[in-house]
């Protein structure tokens, strides 16, 4: 964080109702849990009519492989300071291998 870098995190429900609860026992979950300290938004669409307008641009600025549907939860982008969305990855992917291309981007701002 102290180097410009921030997790955000948006709970969803769409993906086997894995995030019944509401707002407040998602974000208790997440922080006692997992020990949670960066943002845990309200709970979001991120597929359907109803996607939210973060999701909108997150999906059309990176699509995947199988289109810009989100596949299943734990889906993740990098977004340099600009707003500008640098990568998209995997719900499987492990945040440790995004570990080198974070530190490229934070060398490059």
């Amino acid at each position: 964080k102290d180097q410009g870098f921030e997790i955000l995190a948006f709970p969803c429900n769409q993906f086997g109702g894995q995030e019944p609860g509401t707002n407040e026992e998602i974000v208790q979950f997440a922080c006692t849990r997992f020990k949670a300290e960066y943002p845990i938004f309200d709970k979001v669409d991120v597929n359907g009519d109803n996607v939210a307008p973060i999701y909108k641009f997150l999906k059309t600025s990176k699509g995947s492989l199988f289109g810009d549907n989100i596949k299943w939860n734990f889906s993740k982008f990098l977004v340099d300071k600009e707003g500008r969305v640098v990568d998209r990855y995997a719900p499987t992917t492990s945040p440790l291998n995004i570990e080198k291309d974070l530190k490229k981007l934070l060398a490059s701002s």
